[in-house]
């Protein structure tokens, strides 16, 4: 069975510089161009969260340690 993992991102962070986006190889997250923070910004989503395969290249670009992954278990939803 495959792993499984969670993506959870602090949008509050998020100034969309788009190096996550850039270095992510399964396209899972995107600007939601229709949401902005509250410092006036578009932030990054997880779009596609099921493809995540925890390469972990988002958080390592990430200058804001914006986005956190986290494996689940086979009990997790």
């Amino acid at each position: 069975m495959a792993k499984r993992y969670k993506l959870e991102l602090n949008t509050e962070l998020c100034k969309n510089c788009g190096l996550c986006i850039a270095w992510c190889p399964k396209n899972v997250l995107a600007v939601v161009k229709d949401k902005i923070n509250s410092k006036g910004y578009p932030y990054v989503e997880a779009v596609s969260p099921d493809e995540c395969i925890g390469c972990c290249n988002c958080t390592a670009v990430c200058p804001d340690c914006v986005i956190e992954i986290i494996e689940l278990n086979e009990d997790s939803k």
